[in-house]
């Protein structure tokens, strides 16, 4: 057994103590800060891309929803 219990980064009963912080994955983090463009909308930026286009009617649906590709 070790004399400082702690050195391993176990204490005696097993359990892992974590003295530094974990690093987050680039996938993770918030979008902001990615800074990437995204080439993906949300349902309501789909309906409002396509009010803008005119090719959104009152009354339609929006599940299913056409393609679109964001508005450059």
């Amino acid at each position: 057994m070790l004399k400082n219990p702690s050195a391993s980064g176990r204490s005696r009963s097993g359990n892992i103590h974590f003295r530094e912080f974990m690093s987050q994955h680039r996938s993770l983090r918030a979008a902001s800060t990615l800074g990437a463009k995204r080439n993906v909308l949300k349902r309501y930026e789909r309906v409002e891309l396509l009010k803008k286009r005119g090719q959104w009617k009152d009354g339609d649906r929006v599940t299913g929803l056409r393609k679109t590709k964001p508005a450059e």
